[in-house]
C-alpha cells in the first residue's frame, strides 16, 4: 500500500471517528432533553423548546472551554439538514393531528393572520431596517438583503405557545396559533424564495406584480400538490389492502409518500411546507382509515416522536450555535453595532406583529355572529405572544442568505447572523420563560374550562341536525336527548341553513370517500381496519375532527 492511500485511509479513519463521536454525543444530548423535559413539564416557567435551548447552550460553553475558544459546537449548519430532514416531519404531523373541523372554521381568520400578516410583517421590517439602520450606518447591506430580513424575520415559532395551550380546553385559540403558525412559515418561506429568484433592486409595478402573481401561483400550486398526493396515497392503499399481508409495507407507503410530497414540491421550487402540511391533512382524513388497526396507533406515534425529535434537534443546534466564534469574532470590533442591529430587528418584530394581529382580529369579530365565537383581547394578547418567538426557520433562512455552506466569511453577514441568533435567543428563553404565566394569567384555568364545555355542548346540541342528515353517529344521537338545545329562534340567528361545512360533507360522502376510502367506506376484509372503535363521536374528534 502506498504512502498516498495510507494518508487518505488514516484521514478518513480520523473523519469517520469524528463524526461518530459527534452523532453520540448529539444522541445523548437528545436523551438528556426528553428526560428534563418530561420532569419539567409540570413547571411554572419551562418549556421543552426552552429546555432544549438551554442544554445547548450550556453544551456549547463545555465544548468551548475544551477546544480553548476554537469551536462551541460539534456539527456544521446545513440549511439542507434542516429543510430536507428536520422540517418535513414536524410540518406534516402538525397536519396530520390537526383538528379538521376546527381549523376550516376558523380557516379565513387563520389565513388573514397567517398570510396577510406575514405580508404586512414582512412590509415593516423591511422597510423599518432600511430606515433605522442607515442611522446606524450599516453601508454593506443591499435592496435584496434588506427584503430577506424581512422575509426572516416574519417567520415565527409557536411552539413554546403551543406546549402549554390545551387543544380540548381552549379549541379556538389552539387553533388560531397553530393554524396561523402553519401558514406563516409557508408564507415567510415562499417570500424568501420568491426575493431570491427576482432582481429586486429596481423594483416597479410590473416587477411588484409578476412577484405578487408568481406568490399566488406557489401557494395554490402547493396546496394542490399536498392535497393530489395524499388523495394518492389513500387510493392505493384502499385498492391493495397491503395490510392484510403486511402491516410494515402500508405504514412505509404512508411515510414515504408523505415525504415524497415534500420533495416533489422543492424539486419544482414550490413551498414543500405547505405541500406537506396538505397531504398530511388529508391522509389522516382518507388514509389513515384505509389501514389496519395496529398501522393506525403505529402511524400516528410515528408521526409524533419524529416530529418531537427533529424540534429538539433544531433548538439544541441553535442553543450551541449562538456561541459560534467564527461569527463573534468579527462582531468584537464593533459590537455596539451587533447590539444596534438586534435592537432594532426586535422592536421591529414586536411593532410588525401588533400591527396585523389586533386589527386583523377585530375584522375576524365583525364576521363572527356569536358572542362566545368572538376573539377577546385577552385571547388576541395571546396570539400577538405567541408570534413573537423566532426560531429555527428564521435561522435556517439567516444561514441560507447570510453564510457560505455554513460558514461566515464577511464582517456585514457575521453581524447579520449574530443579530438573528441573539433575537432569537432572546424571544425563546425570555419570551418562553413568561408564557406559562402568561397564560395562566390572561386565561385562568377554571374559568376557561367552564366556558368551553358550555360552548363545546352548545356546538355539539346544533352540529346534531346534520350529523342526522347524514346519517351518521346513531348512538351519540341517542345520547343527545338530555342535552339542552337553544330555540328555534337562536338557531336561526346564529346557524345558516346550509353551511359549507353540510355541502362538503355531502360531497364528501356521495364523490369523495366511496373512490378514496375513509370512515365508514372501506370495504370490511381479513387485517382491514374495525370501525367499532370509531362510533363514538367523542372518539373521532381526536383525529377526524
Amino acid at each position: 500500500m502506498g504512502v498516498s492511500a495510507v494518508v487518505r485511509l488514516g484521514v478518513r479513519s480520523a473523519t469517520s471517528e469524528a463524526s461518530v463521536n459527534s452523532i453520540t454525543l448529539f444522541v445523548v444530548l437528545l436523551c438528556l432533553c426528553i428526560l428534563i423535559g418530561h420532569l419539567l413539564e409540570k413547571n411554572r416557567w419551562m418549556t421543552e423548546s426552552v429546555t432544549a435551548l438551554l442544554i445547548g447552550l450550556c453544551t456549547g460553553i463545555v465544548i468551548l472551554l475544551n477546544t480553548k475558544g476554537k469551536s462551541s459546537h460539534i456539527l456544521v449548519f446545513n440549511e439542507d439538514l434542516f429543510f430536507i430532514y428536520l422540517l418535513p416531519p414536524i410540518i406534516f404531523n402538525a397536519g396530520f393531528q390537526v383538528k379538521k373541523k376546527r381549523f376550516f372554521q376558523n380557516f379565513m381568520t387563520i389565513t388573514l393572520l397567517g398570510a396577510v400578516g406575514s405580508l404586512v410583517s414582512f412590509v415593516i421590517i423591511s422597510l423599518g431596517s432600511m430606515q433605522l439602520f442607515k442611522k446606524l450606518d450599516i453601508g454593506f447591506l443591499e435592496m435584496g438583503d434588506y427584503l430577506a430580513l424581512g422575509a426572516i424575520f416574519s417567520a415565527t415559532d409557536s411552539v413554546c405557545t403551543l406546549q402549554v395551550l390545551d387543544q380540548d380546553e381552549t379549541p379556538l385559540l389552539y387553533s388560531l396559533v397553530f393554524g396561523e403558525g402553519v401558514v406563516n412559515d409557508a408564507t415567510s418561506v415562499a417570500l424568501f424564495n420568491a426575493i431570491q429568484k427576482f432582481d429586486l433592486s429596481h423594483i416597479n409595478s410590473t416587477i411588484a406584480m409578476e412577484f405578487s402573481g408568481s406568490f399566488l401561483v406557489l401557494l395554490f400550486t402547493s396546496m394542490v400538490l399536498g392535497v393530489a398526493v395524499g388523495l394518492l396515497s389513500a387510493y392505493i392503499i384502499k385498492k391493495l389492502y397491503l395490510g392484510r399481508h403486511s402491516t410494515d409495507r402500508e405504514v412505509a407507503l404512508m411515510i414515504l409518500m408523505a415525504y415524497l410530497s415534500y420533495m416533489v414540491a422543492e424539486l419544482f421550487d414550490l413551498s414543500g411546507i405547505l405541500t406537506v402540511f396538505f397531504c398530511g391533512l388529508v391522509m389522516s382524513h382518507y388514509t389513515w382509515h384505509n389501514v389496519t388497526e395496529s398501522s393506525r396507533v403505529t402511524t400516528k406515534h410515528a408521526f409524533a416522536t419524529f416530529s418531537l425529535v427533529s424540534e429538539i434537534f433544531i433548538f439544541l443546534y441553535v442553543g450551541m450555535d449562538a456561541l459560534d466564534i467564527e461569527k463573534w469574532k468579527f462582531v468584537k470590533e464593533s459590537p455596539g453595532t451587533s447590539v444596534g442591529v438586534s435592537s432594532i430587528l426586535l422592536g421591529l418584530v414586536l411593532v410588525g406583529r401588533a400591527a396585523f394581529v389586533f386589527p386583523l382580529c377585530f375584522l375576524s369579530n365583525l364576521t363572527r355572529r356569536s358572542q362566545a365565537d368572538k376573539i377577546g383581547f385577552k385571547q388576541q394578547v395571546t396570539v400577538w405572544w405567541a408570534g413573537l418567538m423566532r426560531g429555527a426557520v428564521s435561522v435556517a433562512l439567516a444561514y441560507n442568505w447570510f453564510t457560505m455552506s455554513g460558514h461566515t466569511q464577511q464582517r456585514g453577514n457575521a453581524v447579520m447572523i449574530t443579530s438573528t441568533i441573539t433575537v432569537v435567543l432572546f424571544t425563546n428563553v425570555v419570551c418562553g420563560l413568561l408564557t406559562k404565566p402568561l397564560v395562566r394569567f390572561l386565561l385562568p384555568q377554571q374559568k376557561q374550562f367552564d366556558s368551553i364545555m358550555m360552548s363545546s355542548e352548545s356546538e355539539m346540541s346544533l352540529a346534531m341536525p346534520l350529523l342526522l342528515a347524514n346519517g351518521e353517529d346513531s348512538k351519540s344521537n341517542m345520547s343527545s336527548d338530555n342535552m339542552p338545545r337553544p330555540s328555534s329562534l337562536r338557531m336561526f340567528l346564529t346557524t345558516p341553513t346550509r353551511s359549507v361545512h353540510y355541502y362538503w360533507r355531502k360531497f364528501d360522502d356521495s364523490y369523495m370517500r366511496p373512490v378514496f376510502g375513509g370512515r365508514g367506506f372501506v370495504p370490511y376484509a381479513p387485517g382491514s381496519p374495525n370501525e367499532n372503535m370509531h362510533q363514538s363521536l367523542l372518539g373521532e374528534q381526536i383525529i377526524v375532527e
